[in-house]
């Protein structure tokens, strides 16, 4: 359904509503109109990388691990795989009387926050700290997500607008402080590319402050950006229970009625909390007015529309069987594959069975199921970790020894026991193998959202990059042992990895790869599949020079501004495929750019790789410290193949950004470097290759 029909419908229904019944419908849990026919509706439901917390679905990799892939067409194929499951999984929930949380057709994802700081917990559910990675990738699986037909799959959100990553334990009464040339340059460029783009059904504010205001009722954010300069008319919802903030942590408000009555007025159509249950009391007192009820209400009501909730649609026929279907497996596989970080490797991968006929799988991420989901996840009919991964590709041709060899955080896994009383175990595996795989990292319980069920740490942050403390006493006990070694790291971020670069003879990052992850680990290990994917953000060698975790300038902040070499650079991964760029250059065509470059497979095997385009305006002070990524392709590349490739390059991804928050084309020139990694020392010493060079004058 259009939207100007789908509002004109809105419109006539709610004006049949009384106040009371309209104010009831502005939160998240909408109960039943009986006389309208309106059943109850629960607005929260989520689908970051699969349908969440409602059952099984189809879970896929973690979103820092989607945004490894810079692959668009796969975030858009993901994103409408989970939109048809949540579809399936409503249909039936509905036609069996539930509507119970985490049942509805409003997902709130894909969260589009830049990830600017290692330590944050929910880093891992952004793409990364790129705002042109971002943006793309979110604009590719809000579309999925959303649908191309005029009635919506699902309705997506972008959140949390904006200026939002931490400090998580902070949340609640933090004021983040952005210039305008900041916020334009690095954290609202996503969500406009979510808005003016991808036309996202929904946004959804952050907890905090930003500058003075709550982003829940922001006025330059909410009134002059959003609804005015973007245009947005979609709706806009809390995030949960940060209206409460208002009063009880931010201290803008005196009350629960004044609260509401803000947030409402401000344009927060939807409340994800409890605060908007005393709009009625704001309404008496005269803090509120009918219209502002009626204008959130028919928003509400123009998105339910827009989902086909009060007629038949072609989406009824959807049947159930599509949840966690082969279909949809194999794209997790794929999705998992891609997003696989190749950083070390001194020619020890890939794997041969021939070559090493006993194994050892060592670590305390080996063999769980934990560290294979990330967190909003939802339930994988089956779980396949590292180590049944590598088991079940060997078979009976190669012996597997396993150790988890200490506790992923605790320091021992048996309360009696003394402290490593697995360490023993993991270097007699060790001794008795021919090549170890050695699996560290995190999981949800150690990195995530503030107050999540389980967090070791209840902020949800990391204190520091440094693996926990048992961790790094098996990890030397293992690297002693004289034994090649390969690490596989599973966590949603950055951790320290400068022993390994030195010491492993293969350094893997796989992220929380999804509910069968462990399979495709495997099988990139032995060559049965490429690892192709791109870090989407710095690893850093330590946190000396980076700003405090509370600063939000982006000094020295993400590869755009970073002055110090990092261990390895955002952009940066192996393949073990031999991919040159043999020619690049770009030329000005009216309001675009266009880069044209060829690329040849000089290897013997079938590869992947991500071509990424960067660019620097010369002759201005107003651009970033270095160039910045414009536009990336991943392209595959037949053995021996040799390929000609076109990408486009609008106007405005090469603006700077002033004091003032305005963008302009301009400079002398544009620099543009074309290359499988960033143009940076860094990248070029750990690939030995050298991106490509040209420039354009701005006329």
């Amino acid at each position: 359904m259009k939207r100007e029909e789908a509002k004109r419908k809105a419109e006539e229904l709610v004006d049949r509503m009384s106040i009371e019944e309209m104010a009831s419908q502005l939160r998240y849990d909408a109960p039943e109109i009986e006389h309208l026919d309106i059943p109850e509706y629960n607005w929260w439901n989520e689908g970051l990388h699969g349908v969440a917390r409602a059952g099984t679905a189809t879970m896929f990799p973690q979103a820092i691990g989607l945004g490894a892939t810079f692959d668009t067409e796969l975030l858009q194929a993901v994103g409408r795989c989970i939109g048809t499951e949540a579809r399936a999984k409503h249909n039936e929930a509905a036609r069996h009387g539930d509507r119970d949380i985490y049942k509805g057709l409003t997902l709130w994802s894909p969260n589009v926050n830049l990830f600017r700081d290692p330590r944050w917990g929910r880093g891992q559910e952004t793409y990364g700290e790129d705002p042109e990675l971002i943006s793309r990738l979110a604009v590719a699986f809000i579309r999925g997500l959303q649908g191309e037909k005029e009635t919506l799959l699902t309705a997506a959100c972008a959140k949390h607008f904006a200026v939002h990553s931490g400090p998580e334990a902070l949340r609640h009464h933090f004021d983040a402080k952005a210039s305008l040339k900041e916020m334009w340059e690095t954290y609202l460029p996503a969500f406009e590319a979510a808005v003016c783009e991808a036309k996202v059904e929904s946004v959804m504010g952050a907890y905090n402050r930003t500058n003075g205001e709550p982003c829940c009722a922001h006025s330059y954010l909410m009134e002059e950006v959003l609804r005015g300069q973007w245009g947005f008319e979609g709706h806009f919802v809390s995030d949960c229970w940060a209206v409460r903030d208002f009063h009880e942590n931010h201290k803008v408000t005196g009350t629960p009625e004044e609260s509401a009555a803000l947030a409402i007025r401000r344009g927060c159509d939807l409340n994800c909390g409890c605060t908007y249950q005393r709009i009625m009391a704001a309404y008496k007192e005269g803090l509120l007015k009918a219209e502002d009820l009626r204008r959130a209400a028919i928003r509400l009501f123009t998105t339910r529309y827009m989902l086909g909730m009060f007629e038949e649609t072609e989406y009824d026929a959807i049947p159930y069987e599509v949840v966690d279907c082969p279909e949809h497996r194999a794209l997790a596989a794929r999705a998992a594959r891609e997003s696989m970080v190749l950083l070390k490797n001194d020619g020890i991968l890939p794997l041969s069975k021939e070559k090493f006929r006993t194994i050892g799988v060592i670590g305390p991420n080996a063999d769980s199921r934990v560290a294979l989901m990330g967190n909003y996840h939802g339930t994988s009919a089956r779980y396949i970790t590292v180590l049944e991964g590598i088991e079940d590709l060997c078979g009976d041709d190669v012996r597997v020894l396993y150790a988890s060899g200490c506790h992923l955080f605790r320091d021992r896994t048996e309360d009696l026991a003394r402290e490593d009383d697995r360490i023993s175990e993991a270097v007699t595996v060790a001794e008795h193998s021919d090549v170890v795989v050695l699996c560290l990292g995190l999981d949800e319980t150690l990195e995530g959202e503030e107050g999540d069920t389980g967090n070791s740490y209840a902020s949800g942050d990391k204190p520091d990059l440094a693996f926990p403390e048992p961790q790094q006493r098996l990890m030397d006990a293992v690297f002693g042992c004289g034994k090649p070694v390969i690490l596989l790291v599973m966590s949603g971020s950055a951790l320290d990895l400068t022993v390994p670069d030195k010491k492993a003879a293969a350094v893997m990052q796989v992220w929380y790869p999804g509910g069968r992850g462990g399979r495709e680990v495997a099988k990139v290990l032995f060559g049965e599949a490429e690892p192709t994917g791109k870090l989407p953000v710095t690893f850093y060698r330590d946190l000396s020079g980076m700003p405090e975790f509370t600063d939000y300038s982006m000094e020295g902040r993400t590869y755009r501004f970073l002055k110090k070499k990092p261990l390895y650079p955002f952009g940066y991964g192996l393949t073990y495929g031999k991919a040159e760029v043999r020619s690049f250059e770009v030329q000005a065509e009216d309001a675009c750019f266009t880069a044209r470059a060829t690329l040849k497979n000089t290897g013997g095997r079938d590869t992947e790789e991500v071509f990424q385009v960067y660019a620097r305006a010369e002759g201005t002070p107003w651009e970033v410290p270095n160039p910045k990524l414009v536009a990336f392709a991943r392209v595959p590349l037949a053995a021996e193949e040799e390929k000609e490739i076109t990408l486009a390059i609008p106007a405005e991804r090469l603006r700077v950004v002033h004091a003032d928050g305005s963008r302009e084309l301009e400079g002398d020139a544009i620099r543009f470097y074309g290359g499988f990694g960033q143009p940076d020392a860094r990248t070029q010493e750990l690939t030995g290759r050298r991106s490509l060079c040209c420039e354009v004058k701005i006329q």
